[in-house]
């Protein structure tokens, strides 16, 4: 690692390093700075107009309930950052919406304004519920966030949170040294002590978003300048985090020192050549930006809005890198470049493998279940030699708020999004490619759905190993003993969603296909080994179980 860059302040502290993996260019602070030492306040706000009411922005989206056709895990965030074009607000939407398959629930943009020339820079905020497109469907709401930076956010919400706007970010707060907004991609482990601790010492919190802690942490730093405050903040932060920090004229980013979470670098290829951070690469392609890199496990990157200087700092010491695989699973899209790999190749990869490990005699067709399980059939089907045919279309059109919970209509919630077709699967003997099985509840209404189209055999293929444990790292999971691979053999789970044959890509084949770089993937959800002990999480968990 480079020589360490530090500077001495008389009432807290600066330690920085160079990241080791990347080209840093000096930072320069003020040699004497004074750190105020009256308690912290914190004014954590979401929506304000330019009105002289000051009224809260009218939210234009609808609520919406759970999907019922979800039976995968769910990434819970996206996050987008712009500095350096005059159409940040706009083109951060945009990119939002290439990122709305990481979120559904929420989404907001926070941007910088400045009225004049002669008028101080402020930042302003816009959130909502829905998606992207409910969100900022009213022109003037992008209008309102006029700006040269911006920071977005797309979300998934936890339990019992689902309609809540005050979870939705990116997070916009005031304390003593002016605003601050931030974005977070991830899950932070120990929560609860750290904001049982932030409570016990006066803090008051507005949501209950993991993220708000973080502004806490950063508010009652004593460290000058921010980015210390940030060091100071991530050092007490246990589990996933990509961050995205927005001032008045500065953009940060900062990735946990594992990895977990995606986070890149890209530069966009208008006249501004400003700077973007997104959680994958198809939103930079979107806005015509070029990628340029990872932000590295670690690494903090400052963007200086004033002369576009690009700063970057070990934020602590490296630790071995264990990017969530779940990425090249299901969550990313396949045209996105995740943790240095083509996605689409990842998963056609382990179609491939899955055909040579768990073949299918006298098998007539490969279909995919849509659209996770699409590359991973295709590999299927170029292994086995197999026809691979579109034999489920999915409705891209079907609301979720519309679907009522019910029990008597639920089994009609995948034949609203999943229509077999009759010609490609009646008298046939059909192999059925997914990427991954959760409860199995869904997997077994497509058995059902496809047997009642005429198939004459059923045989499931999933292209990842069985699912046993949860994920901590961001990633909306069901509890252990409600995943179905953690109750049940892979006989038992065969005869729970009623398939003629079941076969899971195996661990030691997944890992194999990611050669040397495996040990640097987390797979805690199918081997149960977790780099950060999920300790807080199960604590949390038994006693909510206590309570009910």
């Amino acid at each position: 690692m480079a020589a360490a860059t530090s500077t001495s302040l008389a009432a807290g502290r600066l330690h920085f390093s160079p990241h080791p993996n990347a080209n840093p260019a000096r930072l320069s602070f003020p040699a004497s700075l004074k750190t105020p030492s009256k308690p912290v306040s914190l004014n954590l706000r979401h929506l304000t107009v330019p009105s002289a009411a000051a009224a809260p922005y009218p939210d234009s989206s609808s609520s919406s309930i759970p999907d019922l056709l979800s039976d995968k895990p769910r990434d819970e965030c996206g996050v987008v950052g712009i500095i350096g074009d005059p159409d940040a607000s706009y083109l951060c939407s945009v990119a939002l919406h290439a990122l709305q398959h990481r979120g559904q629930e929420g989404a907001g943009i926070v941007s910088t304004h400045r009225p004049s020339s002669d008028s101080p820079v402020s930042l302003r905020s816009v959130t909502g519920l829905g998606l992207v497109s409910q969100v900022f469907q009213d022109k003037s709401k992008l209008d309102y966030l006029s700006g040269s930076a911006a920071i977005g956010h797309v979300r998934y919400s936890t339990a019992g949170s689902a309609s809540s706007l005050a979870n939705v970010q990116p997070f916009l707060a005031g304390y003593r040294f002016g605003q601050l907004a931030v974005a977070h991609n991830g899950n932070l482990v120990n929560y609860s002590s750290l904001r049982a601790s932030l409570e016990d010492s006066g803090s008051i919190f507005n949501t209950t978003s993991d993220t708000e802690v973080i502004l806490h942490l950063i508010a009652n730093s004593n460290s000058r300048p921010l980015i210390s405050r940030i060091v100071d903040a991530c050092e007490a932060l246990q589990g996933a985090y990509s961050l995205l920090f927005l001032t008045k004229n500065k953009l940060f980013a900062a990735r946990d020192p594992y990895g977990f979470r995606p986070l890149v670098l890209g530069r966009l290829r208008r006249p501004s050549r400003g700077i973007v951070f997104a959680s994958e690469t198809c939103a930079l392609d979107l806005i015509e930006a070029d990628y340029e890199r990872e932000v590295n496990p670690g690494e903090v990157i400052l963007v200086d809005g004033h002369d576009m200087s690009l700063s970057s700092l070990c934020l602590m010491p490296p630790k071995p890198r264990k990017a969530c695989i779940f990425e090249h699973i299901y969550f990313a899209l396949p045209n996105s470049i995740v943790f240095g790999r083509a996605v689409y190749s990842s998963r056609y990869s382990f179609g491939s493998t899955l055909a040579k490990e768990s073949p299918v005699a006298n098998a007539d067709v490969v279909i995919p279940v849509p659209d996770s399980g699409f590359y991973a059939a295709l590999g299927y089907a170029s292994h086995s030699g197999v026809p691979f045919q579109q034999g489920l279309i999915r409705s891209h059109y079907v609301g979720r708020t519309f679907i009522q919970p019910e029990q008597n209509i639920r089994d009609l919630a995948v034949r609203l999004k999943l229509a077999p077709v009759k010609g490609i699967l009646e008298g046939k003997s059909v192999v059925v490619v997914d990427d991954s099985i959760v409860r199995g509840t869904t997997s077994s209404k497509i058995v059902r759905l496809i047997k009642d189209a005429g198939a004459r055999e059923v045989h499931m293929r999933i292209a990842s190993p069985p699912i046993v444990g949860s994920c901590y790292y961001g990633v909306d999971t069901p509890r252990s003993e409600e995943l179905i691979s953690n109750k049940m053999d892979v006989e038992g789970v065969r005869n729970a969603i009623g398939c003629d044959s079941l076969a899971f890509l195996s661990l030691e084949s997944l890992r194999n296909l990611l050669g040397k770089e495996a040990p640097s993937y987390c797979d805690a959800c199918f081997s149960g080994n977790y780099p950060v002990p999920p300790i807080e999480n199960e604590a949390d968990r038994l006693l909510t179980e206590e309570e009910e």
